[in-house]
């Protein structure tokens, strides 16, 4: 029998007994009429007394609270189970308003009133990850940088200030506390299966939401404070998140087959896997997401124990060691220092997708965004929950029998499987580095299309041709391209015309599709990534100003408003912008180079690397200069060419010595 069957809980024993068994313990209900006044106010000290407190050190006693809790949960599930929806909105719906988020809390209470276990799961992952978002927003009051876990937001003096510090104790019984209930890690991480977690405890969360509500208005009305939200994070750049085609109704059907045969699906969370199929198919693309990513999470999990030999790695650890998450399958080695064996398994593509997805700084990191609320449930992209279940359905194909193969080289199946295999990274740095240059190139590319002075008046602006400080330097250009040739692709190299044969987007788009690991990549690496990609957007800005400049000074010019020194100055611009180009063409081609040779700057001895460094840092102060001198407030045209030539220069110099990364690579 597969584990994924055999499997019956991914909670360990001390986590499913406070879970599942702790707050049933004490029998009998409590009068709801003490926790909750007519009005519908909510007696926080009738609900405080419940937390019970450790003799040694007075923190909680989370045993003892969760157990003294579970009668009052109780109640408060049948007080919501025996109100009409008209009744719960008169009463509560300003309660909620707080949250910025209102209506998903009135959708939790329907949640209450049918219990269908996927359901209160998924309720109390958005509800605790909105609750997250807003109890952020109120320490931003009293402070400027709020805490990015739950756990310290919940734990801060600035929270305690506003609700009190044992209303914060009941909620770090629920959330936030891996000695407490933990509910929203245990579901985020998808160590709970459906049926595991009580619907009671989501109507409590929903109570405790209001009572928030309800202090937080006092505070607001003593203070005078008024409650800011924080924006929503937005997806930019969706077209960049093309790595698997748009699913239909028929490749959908077949996943719903697939889930059920797979050896990555664990038999108990196969109700979630269908809900969040079930969500896609209805347009619910943000439900779809919070469910699917944390069956990610556990299927991963599963390999991650079985190929690492680590089985007891796949249940909730105890509050004294860490949880196996996305974190930690992911990364290159295990906490023991040996060599996590998931990453060949999954192999490159897939683990690529994953980064993208998740870790990358700048890429949209879903589950960060999520799961501490902070996008906005009602727009969330159809494109990005395209991308998760296409991913997810090629990684069920994977792992399962060989009896599936029909289902892989279904018509439908096969184009997600291919995708999966060739996909690239799009947020790595290096990912990144490529799209930035070859679209500085294209802008480049643009200057001979600008404007320029009309025939009739080139004899006004003398010296435009022979100049020899130009020749000089475009001299110089086609010495270092005929040094660098040899490390370039054959059908590349022209020795007639080498800057403006060479030194082309064709070039640059060819050494672009080079595949380099983007994998763990090194702290050396990641460095020479940082200035690389500084350098590209200082010399972008270099393109966009010179754009700006010439189109301003040619209407001006056909306006008759430029002033006699500004018509030199105009000159002078014509000038230098013939010698910026080739030398902003060479940067970008130069760093291209480096870039697919990247990898061997681990290579360097300490004293050779950071020489290296220092030559970077010198190209990049020498385009943060010319930023400065062809702004519109400097417009200092001369100077750029003083400029070029000292770093053509150093370039020359470092090439002859052979000391760029493309020369290690021979």
């Amino acid at each position: 029998m597969a584990l994924s069957e055999s499997v019956t809980t991914c909670l360990s024993p001390p986590v499913h007994y406070v879970i599942c068994k702790l707050g049933f313990e004490k029998k009998g209900t409590y009068d709801i009429n003490n926790i909750l006044s007519e009005s519908g106010e909510v007696c926080w000290q009738a609900v405080t007394e419940h937390v019970c407190y450790l003799e040694s050190d007075q923190s909680v006693d989370y045993i003892k609270s969760i157990r003294s809790l579970g009668p009052v949960c109780e109640s408060v599930n049948l007080h919501f189970k025996s109100l009409t929806k008209e009744q719960f909105v008169i009463r509560y719906t300003l309660w909620f308003r707080w949250t910025n988020c209102t209506e998903l809390f009135l959708e939790v209470f329907d949640v209450l009133q049918y219990t269908q276990t996927t359901e209160v799961a998924l309720g109390i992952m958005k509800l605790t990850s909105c609750l997250e978002r807003a109890l952020g927003d109120v320490y931003l009051l009293m402070d400027k940088d709020c805490p990015f876990l739950l756990r310290d937001l919940l734990s801060s003096e600035q929270l305690a200030v506003v609700f009190g510090q044992t209303v914060m104790d009941v909620l770090k019984v629920f959330i936030g506390s891996p000695y407490g209930l933990n509910l929203r890690n245990v579901l985020w991480h998808g160590f709970a299966s459906p049926q595991e977690i009580p619907a009671k405890y989501c109507a409590m969360l929903l109570f405790l939401t209001a009572g928030l509500g309800q202090l937080l208005q006092t505070y607001l009305l003593q203070t005078k404070c008024i409650l800011v939200h924080r924006p929503y994070v937005i997806f930019i750049g969706l077209e960049e998140l093309d790595g698997f085609p748009d699913l239909n109704h028929e490749t959908l059907s077949i996943a719903e087959e697939l889930v059920k045969l797979s050896h990555f699906v664990l038999k108990t969370m196969l109700p979630f896997w269908m809900a969040a199929l079930t969500a896609f198919k209805q347009s619910r693309y943000a439900d779809c997401v919070i469910l699917l990513l944390p069956q990610l999470e556990v299927g991963l999990r599963l390999l991650f124990t079985t190929t690492n030999k680590c089985p007891n790695r796949l249940l909730t650890a105890e509050p004294s060691a860490l949880y196996t998450t996305f974190d930690e399958m992911l990364a290159k080695h295990l906490d023991n220092e040996e060599v996590n064996q998931l990453p060949a398994v999954l192999e490159e593509p897939a683990m690529e997708f994953l980064w993208d997805f998740l870790n990358h700084q700048e890429g949209p990191r879903i589950r960060d965004h999520l799961s501490h609320g902070e996008i906005n449930l009602e727009t969330f992209p159809r494109e990005v929950a395209n991308q998760i279940v296409a991913f997810a359905i090629t990684l069920l194909c994977r792992f399962s029998d060989e009896g599936m193969f029909p289902f892989k080289e279904h018509m439908v199946i096969k184009p997600l499987m291919n995708c999966a295999s060739c996909y690239r990274s799009r947020f790595h740095p290096i990912s990144l580095l490529k799209k930035q240059v070859l679209e500085c190139m294209k802008s480049i590319d643009s200057w001979p299309e600008l404007p320029t002075v009309p025939e009739e008046h080139i004899q006004i602006i003398k010296g435009l041709e022979g100049n020899t400080e130009a020749s000089t330097l475009i001299l110089m250009i086609s010495e270092i391209v005929s040094q660098l040739q040899q490390y370039m692709p054959q059908n590349s190299c022209s020795s007639d015309d080498p800057v403006n044969r060479v030194l082309t987007e064709r070039l640059l788009i060819e050494l672009c599709d080079t595949r380099i690991c983007t994998l763990h990549c090194p702290r050396r690496v990641l460095e020479i990534l940082v200035v690389l990609r500084k350098i590209s957007t200082q010399c972008h800005q270099v393109s966009q100003q010179v754009i700006a400049s010439t189109e301003l000074r040619y209407k001006q010019w056909m306006n008759k408003s430029l002033r006699s020194r500004q018509r030199h100055n105009y000159q002078r611009m014509l000038n230098s912008i013939k010698v910026l180009s080739p030398v902003l063409r060479l940067i970008l081609v130069l760093m291209t180079l480096e870039l697919v040779s990247v990898h061997l700057v681990c290579k360097k001895n300490p004293f050779d690397y950071q020489q290296y460094l220092k030559f970077l840092k010198s190209v990049l102060q020498y385009t943060e200069n010319l930023v400065t001198y062809t702004s519109p407030e400097k417009n200092k045209w001369d100077e750029t060419m003083e400029l070029s030539n000292k770093a053509l220069v150093k370039i020359r110099k470092i090439s002859g010595r052979k000391q760029m990364l493309m020369q290690l690579a021979t």
